[in-house]
């Protein structure tokens, strides 16, 4: 969409050229190219989770989603409740306690389940911590512990590189909150136990909906270790010491919005057109784009120094000279023009702008969101 080059007050010059679709939020996120809720299909609405078209839809969302994983048949995938937080929780509250944990914190989810586990479960973890921008030492990490870490962090855009930090021969469980890497990144499922996300990031679905992926080493977790501590009715995975099998097979916890399962098919279809290295490669090339914007602009720079554990989803960048108020003054200016939605870092980060550059984003939209950036900053700086 275009609209006529103006002058403001300020002295800056807006682009003639605005993003097609300015939707640059790292949670919900851009819908796929051509979303349209008239398209999704209906006749699961209104209807039972529990009915005939009910287990098939939710069968097939499932399937999906494996088949684009690359998913191998000894690991389960079940759609539970409570986005991604509730699945890591759920996972959390299962499985921990059976021998010692290791957390991994370099941004403010992996605190968060820091936090769970020093206050709520109370079981005393090493904590290895790195600052935002950072990755901590991954060689540090004792694999006789379970280990907890986020595969990308949202909030620092910060990633792990690979999972060749995690033994074959661990004795202990990988947890890997995955929500902003998975169809973005190649993750050896050899090397994950459990694993969490949910719909609303590079699939661009909606919120409320986790997806667990449990590895044949959490599933004896599960049946042979009992936690300590009470568990509410949405984290039970286990009946009579045995998997409940049906939360992998459709057969959900709780009743989920159909409404949304609907939605997240419709973006696998998407996404299945493309294939799982189309879904990488829109990634790559969106933050490839973003990182050329980063280079020409000595005001702009990257919150991850590193390339090679640099997020490709959630970008974090800095601005120089930049605190809160300021940033909230760009976006703000952004979003009135329309040029660009909920690009603020997170508010627990540093001041910096946040720019989602998974698959549902179009490059070109990543091009054009560059000037508008100039714009928004000299605006900013001279309003200040």
């Amino acid at each position: 969409m275009t609209d006529t080059a103006t002058a403001p007050a300020s002295g800056a010059t807006q682009p003639a050229t605005k993003p097609a679709r300015p939707f640059f939020s790292s949670g919900p996120c851009a819908k796929p190219p051509g979303w349209d809720a008239s398209r999704l299909a209906t006749a699961s609405l209104g209807r039972s989770h529990r009915s005939r078209i009910g287990k098939a839809r939710l069968g097939l969302c499932l399937d999906l989603m494996r088949e684009l994983l690359d998913l191998p048949d000894t690991h389960r995938i079940g759609i539970v409740p409570g986005s991604d937080t509730g699945a890591f929780e759920m996972a959390m509250w299962t499985m921990l306690g059976a021998r010692p944990v290791t957390t991994l914190a370099w941004e403010s989810f992996g605190e968060g389940w820091v936090t769970d586990a020093v206050k709520q479960l109370k079981i005393d973890p090493t904590v290895i911590r790195a600052d935002y921008g950072q990755l901590p030492d991954l060689g540090a990490i004792d694999w006789s512990t379970d280990v907890l870490f986020t595969w990308n962090g949202t909030t620092s855009g910060v990633r792990v590189p690979n999972a060749d930090f995690i033994p074959a021969d661990r004795e202990g469980l990988s947890f890997a909150d995955a929500t902003s890497g998975v169809f973005a990144y190649d993750i050896d499922w050899s090397k994950i136990d459990v694993a969490t996300f949910s719909w609303q990031k590079v699939l661009g679905g909606e919120g409320g909906h986790g997806v667990l992926i449990l590895g044949p080493r959490a599933v004896e977790r599960l049946e042979h270790y009992t936690p300590a501590w009470p568990l509410p009715k949405v984290f039970r995975l286990v009946s009579k010491g045995k998997l409940a099998e049906g939360v992998f097979k459709g057969e959900t916890i709780n009743t989920p919005s159909m409404l949304a399962v609907e939605d997240a098919i419709a973006s696998l279809e998407w996404a299945k057109s493309l294939g799982a290295r189309g879904l990488i490669a829109r990634s790559d090339a969106n933050a490839a784009a973003l990182d050329r914007i980063v280079a020409d602009r000595d005001w702009l720079g990257h919150l991850a120094a590193d390339p090679a554990s640099r997020s490709k989803t959630s970008v974090c960048l800095t601005v120089e000279g930049a605190d809160e108020a300021f940033i909230k003054t760009m976006a703000g200016l952004l979003e009135k023009e329309g040029a660009a939605y909920d690009v603020a870092g997170y508010r627990d980060a540093p001041p910096g702008l946040r720019i989602w550059c998974g698959a549902t984003v179009d490059t070109a939209d990543i091009e054009a969101l560059g000037p508008w950036l100039d714009w928004a900053y000299a605006t900013a700086k001279n309003a200040a």
